[in-house]
């Protein structure tokens, strides 16, 4: 299922937002953008950090759990934030906000994982590592979670959606796939696929310093695979150069109308299609990349609604 495609108009709030700032902003510079366009919403949740084992140290996670009394045991999605493998943690909106806002409408457990960042001495495949371990932590203790083991989702925003695919590249393989993946605006190739005529007019309609994302991007290749080149990266890495998704888990990816990444999330749509994955694709139409980091927003609410209903599926 795809979503109608819109006439390339920013969302009104967005837009205001960009105006106001426009004559400040720099390339790269999200911040005045990321201000709360609305109250954070209210959710019964028992939330708790805790560390669970990883490959070469404890790895920090946040438990969302709804305080109801559930007849059966919850849906789970394990969640993994955005920040260009280099930056992000537990409490940006995008890990937060999101976890609490999928764990209350969908009547589910979140864990939330703050995976290794890379840096001068972190580089792939320790994210990765991370990722299958958290995974793999939740399905063992699914009894002590109250999840149902049979309906474990794995997702991410941004370059957590790449490592949210590319584990669940590698359960695949190991025949532990998790029950769906959930990517939202993720980036799965390296270098991005070109951008479709209609992206590009998108794109254009950009303020200059939000054009020069693409470009910016290939500047992070850098730390996230260290002196692995890009022609050699592991389908791990970016589960786009995978030759063979067959038996890739059912799949819901959310592309951002205005962002270069876009052709990467909607190819890698039609890579799963072609191996006979089943693949809901929505376009959250008038934001840019980065939409669940916009507290109030209700293209950010539409998003998490999306996401809820896949998880209240049985």
């Amino acid at each position: 299922m795809t979503t109608t495609r819109p006439q390339h108009t920013l969302h009104p709030q967005l837009a205001g937002r960009i105006a106001t700032f426009a004559d400040n902003l720099a390339v790269g510079d999200f911040q005045p953008l990321d201000e709360p366009y609305g109250p954070s919403e209210a959710w019964d949740l028992a939330i708790n950090d805790q560390e669970i084992p990883g490959p070469d140290a404890q790895i920090p996670v946040r438990v969302y759990r709804p305080t109801s009394h559930a007849q059966t045991p919850r849906p789970c999605l394990v969640w993994l934030h955005g920040g260009a493998w280099v930056g992000g943690d537990l409490d940006m909106p995008e890990a937060h906000e999101t976890a609490r806002g999928i764990a209350g409408r969908a009547d589910a457990v979140v864990v939330s994982v703050d995976y290794r960042l890379c840096g001068e001495d972190v580089h792939f495949p320790s994210p990765h590592e991370d990722t299958v371990a958290a995974y793999r932590w939740v399905r063992d203790n699914a009894t002590d979670l109250d999840i149902d083991p049979a309906r474990i989702a794995l997702g991410g925003a941004s370059a957590g959606g790449s490592l949210a695919a590319g584990a669940a590249l590698r359960l695949r393989d190991e025949d532990t796939a998790p029950w769906q993946t959930m990517l939202i605006y993720p980036v799965l190739h390296a270098p991005l696929p070109e951008p479709s005529d209609e992206l590009t007019a998108a794109l254009a309609q950009l303020p200059a310093p939000f054009q020069m994302l693409s470009k910016l991007l290939d500047q992070l290749f850098d730390p996230y695979l260290g002196d692995q080149p890009i022609e050699t990266a592991s389908s791990y890495a970016f589960p786009g150069l995978a030759k063979d998704l067959d038996g890739f888990p059912p799949t819901y990816i959310d592309n951002d109308e205005f962002d270069p990444l876009r052709s990467s999330g909607e190819h890698f749509a039609h890579q799963l299609r072609a191996a006979g994955v089943d693949v809901e694709q929505a376009l959250s139409a008038g934001v840019m990349h980065g939409h669940l980091n916009l507290v109030g927003l209700d293209s950010a609410h539409a998003t998490l609604d999306r996401m809820a209903a896949r998880l209240r599926e049985r």
